[in-house]
């Protein structure tokens, strides 16, 4: 394959399907292991095109749909605003694109929290769940037996703390520009839309469904830039606890994917090698009665 054909394979082709009636934008590329990619709030699936394009380069057929409310896509019902309707929103997302199998899910920021509660609620759809800077443990800050909540956090702290992690970010301007292309347009075609999933960030607690997700048998890895202070690391720590795993540390902020999507790669790397491997011996378990009945009529 010439050069020029292997990046013509990994530009992502910007198409539209409707999910239980309601219009959807996506990006979408690639071929081989099916991987959900789920965006922070605010974003879209255009402010990740760097990192979703080295996940093409691993061997992945990648699905980047914009959040219901963000990028064009419609809004969920009024009664379904809640995390476990976005999962059953990213549930019926797969099926409206053809994905049969489990897939890799990959979640940032608000996107964790809505990956944590499809693996929770839809274990049979999820191959394998990787948490970047995820959103879910609800906490904001431990010291001693004193825990305070990111429901606790002022609003006034995450508004000075979001601007300073983006302009303190290793690669500030790409990463800049890249929120920028999704942010500005979702704030002006949808304030209620950002405020009101901004809420649900802010006070979403799934520290149970993470620990219940250890029974599901879905592996999970969990990483966290360690420069951030959207998603601190007292919530990463509790993340990690409550799936019973140990995370991964990457240098960067909240939203250190976007500015070094190599890095991305590298971390993300392995749970696309966990999840083929997984997805190779269910397809050898499918094949084993076909070889078994040409072994009986030999």
């Amino acid at each position: 394959m010439s050069a020029s054909n292997g990046h013509s394979t990994e530009l992502l082709s910007w198409r539209r399907v409707d999910v239980a009636g309601r219009r959807v934008h996506y990006g979408t590329a690639g071929h081989g292991l099916p991987v959900l990619f789920l965006h922070g709030w605010g974003l879209g699936h255009h402010a990740y095109k760097r990192a979703l394009k080295r996940l093409v380069r691993l061997g992945c057929q990648v699905y980047a749909p914009a959040l219901p409310g963000f990028g064009g896509s419609a809004n969920l019902h009024s009664r379904q605003v809640d995390l476990a309707g976005y999962a059953s929103w990213a549930a019926a997302f797969l099926d409206s694109v053809g994905v049969e199998e489990p897939a890799l899910v990959i979640g940032h920021s608000f996107g964790g929290a809505v990956a944590t509660k499809l693996a929770h609620d839809f274990p049979d759809r999820v191959e394998h769940l990787v948490l970047v800077d995820a959103v879910g443990a609800g906490v904001w800050s431990a010291l001693g037996d004193k825990v305070r909540t990111l429901g606790e956090r002022p609003l006034w702290h995450w508004a000075v703390h979001f601007p300073i992690d983006v302009a303190m970010a290793w690669g500030a301007v790409p990463t800049i520009s890249a929120i920028l292309e999704d942010a500005v347009p979702n704030l002006v075609s949808n304030p209620v839309g950002m405020w009101r999933t901004g809420m649900l960030a802010r006070r979403a607690d799934l520290t149970a469904d993470l620990g219940e997700l250890r029974g599901h048998g879905v592996p999970v890895t969990v990483v966290w830039g360690e420069g951030d202070s959207i998603v601190p690391r007292a919530s990463f720590e509790a993340t990690c606890r409550a799936l019973g795993v140990d995370g991964f540390l990457v240098r960067g902020r909240h939203s250190w994917l976007l500015a070094d999507p190599d890095a991305f790669a590298d971390v993300v790397g392995k749970s696309v090698a966990a999840a083929n491997a997984a997805r190779a011996a269910r397809a050898g378990l499918r094949r084993l009665p076909q070889q078994w009945q040409r072994a009986a009529n030999e």
